[in-house]
C-alpha cells in the first residue's frame, strides 16, 4: 500500500510540473506588445477606481553637485500623499526637517506648473496620476522586445526593452522631444501585469527651447514598485542622475525618493488596514 502511495504521489508531482512547465510556455508565448498592452489596461482599471484609496509618506532627497562631484545644496522633503479615485494628492510636510515656509511652497507650485508646461498639460487638475505613467500615448511612442520571464523580488516578471520609434514621432511639446531620446527596460509582473520596476537612460543629448534655456546631456533613472496589497502597487523608490546645462552654468542632480507606512483608508463600511512593504 505504501508503494502503491508513492507511485500515485511521483505520478501527480510529475503531472502538475508537466502542467507547470505547459503554463510557463504559455505565458511566455506572449509578445512584448501583449504584455504591455496588459499593463495598459491595468493602469486603465486601476484610475477607475479599482485601486483602494490609500495614504503614505514619502520623502525626496535633491542633491545638486558642484564640478568635482561634491554636494553644493541638499534639500530633503517629507511629503504626505493621499490616493484618491487613482490620483495621487501631495501635502508638503517638512523641507530639511522645518515646517514648509512661504517661499518653499511658492516653490512647490512653481515646480508644478514646470512640470505641467513640460508635459503639455493645458490646465491644472486636482492630483496626479503618477502611478499610471505607461500609457497607450506612451507605448505608441516606443518598440518594445520582450528579453526573458525572469524573478524579480520572488514574483515572475517580463523583462522588456523599449526604445524611440525610428524615425522619432513629432515633436509636439517639449517632452517630446525628450521621450525621443529615452530607452530602457521595464520589468512587469505577469501575474498582475503591474511595472514593478523600469530603468532609463538618455540617448543623446536634448536641448531645451533650442539649447536657450539649457540643455540635458545626461539622465540615468531607476523606478522600483511595490505590491503592497492583494493587487495593489505603488511607486515606493527611485535614483536619478541628471547632468545638463542651465543657461550657461552646468548643472549636475542626483535624486532619490523613498516612500513608506501604507495606509488603506476605510471608505463605507470598509475598516483601514495597514499595508506593509
Amino acid at each position: 500500500m505504501k508503494i502503491r502511495s508513492s507511485i500515485v504521489l511521483g505520478s501527480l508531482t510529475l503531472i502538475f510540473a508537466i502542467l507547470g512547465q505547459s503554463h510557463l510556455r504559455a505565458e511566455t508565448a506572449l509578445t512584448a506588445d501583449d504584455v504591455v498592452q496588459k499593463a495598459i489596461s491595468r493602469g486603465e482599471q486601476d484610475q477607475q477606481g479599482a485601486v483602494p484609496n490609500f495614504t503614505y509618506r514619502k520623502t525626496t532627497v535633491t542633491d545638486q553637485l558642484d564640478g568635482s562631484g561634491k554636494v553644493k545644496e541638499h534639500r530633503e522633503k517629507l511629503y504626505e500623499i493621499s490616493y484618491r479615485d487613482g490620483l495621487s494628492h501631495s501635502t508638503l510636510l517638512e523641507v530639511n526637517g522645518h515646517p514648509p515656509s512661504d517661499s518653499d511652497l511658492k516653490q512647490q507650485s512653481d515646480n508644478e506648473m514646470s512640470v505641467r508646461q513640460i508635459t503639455g498639460e493645458k490646465k491644472q487638475v486636482k492630483g496626479d496620476n503618477r502611478e499610471n505613467f505607461l500609457t497607450a500615448d506612451l507605448a505608441a511612442r516606443f518598440d518594445f522586445t520582450l528579453l526573458a520571464v525572469t524573478n524579480l523580488n520572488g514574483r515572475a516578471a517580463y523583462q522588456i526593452s523599449f526604445q524611440p520609434k525610428n524615425p522619432g514621432l513629432p515633436v509636439h511639446r517639449m517632452m517630446d522631444r525628450l521621450l525621443n531620446q529615452i530607452s530602457g527596460t521595464l520589468w512587469i509582473d505577469a501575474d498582475e501585469f503591474e511595472v514593478a520596476r523600469a530603468e532609463i537612460s538618455l540617448r543623446s543629448e536634448v536641448n531645451l527651447l533650442g539649447g536657450i534655456i539649457g540643455s540635458l546631456k545626461k539622465l540615468s533613472y531607476t523606478l522600483e514598485r511595490t505590491r503592497v496589497a492583494d493587487g495593489v502597487w505603488f511607486s515606493t523608490l527611485s535614483n536619478g542622475d541628471f547632468q545638463g546645462r542651465k543657461l550657461l552654468d552646468p548643472t549636475h542632480i542626483k535624486t532619490k525618493s523613498q516612500s513608506v507606512h501604507f495606509h488603506r483608508v476605510a471608505t463605507g463600511d470598509d475598516e483601514g488596514k495597514l499595508a506593509e512593504n
